[in-house]
């Protein structure tokens, strides 16, 4: 199962971005370039691990909008955009988004006490940005109904998880050993 997601992977580069063991891969970096049988078994994966009713698809800036596109299609429901430039527009929320390598204010704007979202992303590692997000919703008054990522990288997921008392669906997990991406077995 998800084979061609499991071989970009396994042929992703590492790089280190000062301390923080960075890799780039197709689906979030578009390096190489996303092919469409690879994106299409993606979102098939996302499409099949949801459950519940939503209102909205919720994605971050920059890399899960393509992600957030391709289930919109997929699921006939709209998505939103959680954003790193500040529009000023009534009922915008401000949170701090804490990266292993950098850190940002970011913008929720489009979202309403009681709405119900799917929070979909394209990884989560050390789970900041996951953390100001969660945080953020918490505050607008949205119900996450689910969260999916597709790849998990480190122990952010499982922090996350305990912090928030949420459940995190990833498609894939990986370690990054000696310079070199490894999927996990889990």
């Amino acid at each position: 199962m998800l084979e061609k997601l499991k071989h970009s992977l396994e042929n992703a580069p590492a790089v280190k971005f000062q301390d923080y063991n960075y890799f780039i891969f197709s689906i979030a970096d578009g390096i190489p370039a996303i092919q469409p049988d690879l994106f299409e078994e993606v979102i098939d994966a996302i499409a099949k691990k949801i459950e519940g009713q939503y209102d909205k698809i919720v994605t971050v800036e920059a890399m899960g909008i393509h992600l957030a596109a391709g289930l919109s299609l997929k699921t006939g429901m709209p998505f939103t955009i959680i954003r790193k430039r500040k529009y000023d527009l009534p009922g915008e929320i401000e949170f701090n988004q804490e990266t292993g390598y950098s850190s940002r204010k970011m913008y929720i704007n489009g979202l309403e006490k009681g709405d119900r979202i799917l929070l979909l992303d394209d990884l989560i590692s050390t789970g900041g940005t996951m953390r100001g997000i969660l945080k953020a919703l918490n505050q607008i008054g949205v119900e996450v109904e689910d969260i999916i990522i597709v790849i998990d990288k480190g122990d952010g997921r499982k922090k996350i998880e305990e912090e928030f008392g949420v459940r995190i669906k990833a498609l894939m997990s990986i370690d990054i050993i000696d310079g070199k991406v490894t999927v996990r077995e889990d």
